[in-house]
């Protein structure tokens, strides 16, 4: 009886898994169609013949080799300042014990209350202000630290013994020291999970990059994107190339950092 429910159980979570996959296969096999197959009625999942051709046709037309260059630029900075800042901030907030410390930590927590559209015209003047509208920097430092990204790291390094750093102190090390040496390597599995989630989230930005971005030489991928949407009708055969080419790098980000992510479920789970 017991392998009867297994075996319903692993059927039922593999059409689950089909059902959430079969959009991003049915992108990535029309983006191999021609014209014909992409319009032909009744649908069919499968080109007749695989052409390149909307691939090559999205590079040429769309300058597309600048766009991600933009991205690629937007998306790694943006989570190495994420990953310094909030880990610098998460480990004062864990380990420190100062004056305020608390408030701090309840108003960086009380900002995720706060919808992105309320605080948008602030920041966005901040940003003129600086001289960084149009800029890439404009994109890329008002993120640089979010509250949650400082809570999960705070949360995480509050079951780091306190007795190791004293006794990494007494040995005469310094603060920085400490933080280089035991505090990121201890922290690998929650800034393994900060690096996938920065990095689809600056990847797959659309809203604050049209807002801060004028210049279209300086366009990310997501803005460039919506170049094939026309006012009357829209270019299906690019924008799906191009679409099958925006999942990749976070494709690939997911790859490097699964081993990292599941250990943090795992010691998370442990630790509770």
């Amino acid at each position: 009886m017991k392998g009867a429910n297994k075996a319903f159980v692993y059927t039922a979570l593999i059409i689950i898994s089909l059902l959430f996959l079969f959009p991003v296969l049915w992108v990535v096999l029309s983006s191999f169609k021609n014209n014909n197959d992409l319009y032909a009625w009744p649908p069919q999942i499968f080109p007749s013949v695989f052409t390149l051709e909307n691939y090559k046709a999205a590079f040429d037309k769309g300058n597309f080799g600048v766009y991600f260059m933009n991205s690629a630029f937007v998306t790694v900075v943006s989570t190495v300042l994420l990953l310094l800042v909030n880990s610098m901030a998460g480990f004062a907030l864990a380990k420190y014990r100062f004056k305020g410390d608390t408030l701090i930590l309840v108003g960086f927590i009380s900002t995720l209350m706060i919808p992105l559209e309320v605080i948008m015209i602030p920041i966005f003047s901040v940003i003129s202000k600086l001289g960084l509208y149009n800029s890439l920097w404009g994109i890329i430092i008002p993120p640089a630290a979010t509250p949650t990204g400082v809570f999960l790291i705070r949360q995480y390094l509050l079951s780091v013994p306190n007795d190791l750093l004293e006794a990494a102190r007494m040995d005469g090390a310094s603060e920085w020291k400490i933080y280089r040496s035991i505090i990121l390597p201890i922290a690998k599995p929650i800034l393994a999970v900060l690096t996938i989630f920065s990095f689809m989230w600056r990847w797959d930005d659309f809203l604050w990059p049209l807002i801060v971005i004028s210049d279209p030489k300086k366009y990310t991928i997501q803005l460039a994107l919506s170049n094939f949407i026309g006012e009357y009708n829209v270019d299906w055969s690019s924008l799906l190339a191009m679409s099958v080419i925006t999942m990749i790098p976070v494709l690939i980000v997911f790859l490097i950092f699964q081993k990292q992510l599941v250990q943090g479920i795992v010691t998370t789970g442990m630790k509770g």
